[in-house]
């Protein structure tokens, strides 16, 4: 299981992004993805690499179409294959699972 933290950033847009993070997380959605926002990123939760890409890709594309000429994506990954790794597992392991 993969869990992962994405941003996605047009910085042609000015100061505030909130409409173009809207549009990547329902991305996001239409990818079929488990998914997670926070102020600063969203976390995926993932069976394979395949999949997360595919969802990535789809969101840095949605922002792209929806007019934005530069945009800044950024990913981090964890692949733990030795355990249930899951975006609970990893809040519950420092006490603030659900």
């Amino acid at each position: 299981m993969i869990v992962a933290s994405l941003s996605v950033v047009p910085i042609d847009k000015g100061a505030s992004v909130s409409e173009y993070v809207k549009i990547a997380i329902k991305a996001l959605d239409e990818a079929g993805v488990s998914h997670e926002s926070n102020a600063m990123s969203t976390v995926i939760e993932t069976d394979d690499i395949d999949s997360l890409l595919r969802a990535v890709k789809m969101a840095h594309e949605a922002v792209s179409d929806a007019g934005c000429v530069r945009v800044v994506t950024q990913l981090k990954i964890d692949d733990r294959r030795d355990k249930d790794h899951t975006i609970n597992r990893k809040l519950t392991s420092i006490g603030l699972g659900r």
